[in-house]
């Protein structure tokens, strides 16, 4: 996995690619806990995630219910297998997906 940061003033996109699990889930975390302190829009570009297992979606709640309380969260380009996990666990109707 790859995590690209962008930040522009309070806003920071994180572009992530390849496989989102066990192993690469913890970087993700630290970087979400690390950079996001003033933060208002959080942007997660996945066009080029190709896998989400239960470790990176755990990653993915807890900056929504960081989020939750400094602002907002966005997730992007997410192709049909991780919309799919994203459906089965009941997630599409607490993330903002576009």
């Amino acid at each position: 996995m790859e995590i690209k940061k962008t930040l522009n003033d309070k806003e920071l996109t994180l572009e992530i690619s390849g496989r989102l699990d066990t192993s690469t889930a913890p970087d993700l975390e630290v970087v979400v806990t690390n950079d996001c302190a003033g933060i208002e829009k959080l942007i997660f570009d996945l066009k080029e995630l190709e896998y989400i297992s239960s470790a990176g979606l755990r990653v993915f709640i807890k900056a929504q219910k960081m989020m939750n309380e400094q602002g907002e969260m966005i997730i992007r380009g997410a192709n049909e297998t991780v919309t799919e996990i994203f459906d089965i666990t009941g997630l599409l109707s607490i993330f903002t997906i576009e």
